[in-house]
């Protein structure tokens, strides 16, 4: 089939109809098919139509001068090779289920392309990711590294589900150490519960993120600083994270999970649910409006996967946590 260029578009008389009709190409008009420049540089690629006046190569060299156009093309390619239906869509791009078309079935993915280099803003991320869902589709990062290979990520923003309230925790007495406490109280806290780290038979020793917990739930009390006034203002000295993570671990806990220390994993916390042995999730709490570069991401999710956990990002706005999950999956 013959085609013309019209500025960032290509199009093909009515004869074009029947790319759309068969396989969901374009945008069909009175006049004709209206393609994007991935569709037409595809349908070159792959001697499917012609373009007057223009080569596959006059035309990728056109079209990569648009920022991301390089990127978007490889998404679009492996969607087509894989055999799926892909259009431009409110985020990059929108995809059919496989066997699927334009008038004969509906979108199942929204895809986001960007770089291994791309800042993610896990805010407006976020808020991608509930748009997709009042949509009724899944929301899908494609990321493209230096040597052009895809990688897709399934994102969801679901908040962790409650596993029971949380337990009661009596009342105890404990002195400083450093900016953990120690407790002679441990019969107060059965393994069940899951604080602190024994000394011997009758020591606990209390993290910083526990002692605040407890603090604020208003069940530790601590000799010499009743109030922890003074513990409170010492720990943000020695842990610029503190105020996200405590808020992150006080969630947790609410929604009956145990948190523990995610250090050998490189994160902050690797979470429980319920009276489960093995931890499930790797979470990493973040300020209001972060952002981290993909590559910090992939890193994260191929570690978590390693070890059979999932891998979640957790914001502390002022209006709750929001957790972002990232997973690598296969289209």
């Amino acid at each position: 089939m013959k085609a013309r260029r019209d500025g960032t578009t290509v199009v093909l008389g009515k004869d074009g109809h029947a790319l759309y009709d068969q396989s969901g190409y374009g945008r069909k008009t009175d006049e004709g098919l209206t393609l994007s420049p991935e569709e037409a540089l595809y349908l070159v690629l792959k001697n499917k139509i012609t373009v007057a006046g223009e080569s596959f190569e006059s035309l990728i060299s056109e079209f990569s001068s648009r920022p991301g156009f390089m990127r978007r093309f490889l998404v679009y390619r492996d969607m087509r090779e894989r055999g799926y239906v892909i259009l431009p869509g409110p985020q990059d791009f929108r995809v059919f289920r496989r066997g699927e078309r334009p008038g004969t079935g509906r979108t199942n993915f929204l895809i986001r392309v960007l770089s291994e280099r791309d800042l993610i803003t896990f805010r407006d991320l976020a808020g991608e990711v509930e748009s997709a869902v009042h949509m009724r589709k899944q929301f899908v990062l494609a990321a493209v590294d230096d040597e052009d290979e895809l990688t897709y990520y399934d994102v969801k923003t679901d908040l962790l589900k409650e596993t029971g309230p949380a337990p009661e925790i009596p009342k105890v007495t404990a002195i400083r150490a450093g900016n953990s406490v120690i407790t002679q109280d441990t019969e107060a806290f059965p393994d069940s519960l899951w604080f602190g780290t024994k000394l011997d038979t009758a020591h606990l020793m209390l993290s910083p993120m526990e002692t605040l917990y407890l603090l604020d739930t208003g069940c530790l009390t601590l000799a010499g600083d009743e109030n922890g006034e003074v513990i409170r203002n010492d720990i943000p000295k020695e842990d610029a994270e503190w105020k996200e993570k405590s808020q992150v671990y006080r969630y947790l806990r609410s929604q009956g999970h145990v948190p523990r220390t995610a250090y050998k994993f490189g994160h902050h916390f690797r979470v429980y649910s319920g009276e489960k042995k093995h931890s499930e999730l790797l979470v990493h709490a973040l300020p209001p409006n972060a952002s981290l570069p993909m590559s910090v991401i992939s890193r994260s999710v191929r570690l978590a996967h390693s070890v059979r956990k999932k891998m979640l990002f957790a914001c502390a706005e002022q209006n709750g946590i929001e957790f972002v999950e990232f997973a690598r999956i296969k289209l």
